[in-house]
């Protein structure tokens, strides 16, 4: 099987382990398969071409083996985009590295590390509800109060401190990202390093993902680091990330997370916190249960003892990692929406894209694919 040029690491005494691990776990082109996958094409090439994306990326593997991969217009394997809520699963798997070492918990409240928190009602959220959107904080910034052009987690966090929770800790599950800034923030004091440093260090280096960070996501000054929706990444460099959690936390027979950090991502982190109806798990997949998140990540399907099968990090900007347990299968579609067309039409990539995780399932098992929904 031949395999195309590679992006080394930039570390050059850490570019040979980097490069084997890549053609051990995921080869640049798919390995031979007998799955159809054109109606995967269909779909992707279809929302080309209605402009909702200029392009995109989409890699499928089975049981460790690439059996899809394809570009859509001006997209390569190695484009580097902003994933928006995609980057809500590396954020969590950096602070789970973390918990690993003990240097923090997941019962930890704000005011252990950040003194500004003591005698503060949000001092009663924990570090688990932050990553769970159970804290009650308020799920993101108002507008201009302040305007928030943060440049580090400390300023991000000052800019919170004065807003009053939202709702009770624990008491209702409120999707956003701006818990995580606190998240993020704990971590770095906990650890004495920025949130970029301890991403490259625990997560980005030891998956071999060159090209993935934390960054602006706007021009000029804009919020840096923003942990629930500013990464930048590619589809090479995702894949990677996806292989060492559908490993249990091994990459290239190395562990990156324990087993119990498996664990912990992908349980039932709500614990009885109230969701609202038509929240995104009942929209997609029909589905009435509560659990519907872990830490940084969706549980879409859940197995008849409660575990989840189905898990992903949907973005509003249309790109979608997921893994499904019930067919030993992981996958990653990359690709940002061009906003003057899909606010035009009313085209969701949050809600559309899930499609691609049930079309691939039944690829792989011979069934008809379903409609996507717009």
């Amino acid at each position: 099987m031949k395999h195309s040029t590679l992006i080394f690491p930039r570390s050059l005494t850490s570019w040979l382990p980097a490069v084997c691990l890549w053609l051990w776990m995921v080869p640049v082109f798919a390995a031979p398969t007998n799955d159809d996958f054109s109606a995967v094409t269909k779909l992707i090439q279809g929302w080309v071409d209605q402009d909702y994306y200029p392009g995109a990326a989409m890699l499928v593997a089975k049981d460790n083996r690439v059996i899809y991969q394809h570009c859509f217009g001006n997209y390569t394997p190695a484009t580097p985009v902003f994933i928006a809520s995609a980057g809500k699963w590396l954020a969590a798997a950096t602070i789970m590295s973390v918990v690993d070492e003990g240097k923090l918990s997941l019962d930890d409240h704000p005011s252990r590390w950040l003194p500004e928190f003591k005698n503060d009602p949000k001092d009663r959220a924990t570090l688990r509800q932050m990553l769970a959107h159970t804290s009650g904080y308020p799920a993101y910034q108002p507008a201009d109060n302040p305007i928030d052009h943060y440049q580090t987690l400390a300023e991000s966090v000052a800019h919170l401190l004065p807003l009053p929770l939202a709702y009770a800790p624990g008491k209702r599950f409120n999707y956003g990202g701006l818990a995580m800034q606190v998240a993020g923030r704990m971590t770095e004091v906990a650890t004495g390093k920025d949130w970029e440093t301890l991403f490259q260090e625990r997560i980005a280096g030891p998956c071999g993902m060159t090209d993935t960070h934390f960054t602006p996501v706007d021009t000029g000054e804009g919020h840096s680091p923003m942990l629930g929706g500013g990464a930048r990444s590619t589809l090479r460099d995702y894949a990677n990330f996806l292989s060492m959690l559908f490993n249990g936390g091994m990459f290239a027979e190395k562990r990156v997370l324990s087993a119990d950090a498996i664990r912990e991502l992908q349980s039932d982190q709500v614990r009885g916190a109230q969701v609202k109806p038509g929240e995104f798990v009942e929209r997609v997949r029909g589905a009435k249960h509560n659990g519907i998140y872990g830490l940084g990540e969706w549980r879409e399907e859940l197995d008849a003892s409660g575990n989840a099968t189905l898990i992903s990090s949907p973005s509003w900007a249309g790109a979608y990692p997921w893994i499904d347990k019930t067919c030993g299968v992981y996958g990653f579609f990359i690709a940002h929406v061009n906003l003057a067309v899909v606010n035009r039409v009313n085209f969701s990539g949050f809600y559309s894209s899930p499609a691609l995780a049930q079309t691939v399932r039944e690829t792989v098992s011979g069934r008809q694919p379903l409609k996507a929904e717009k």
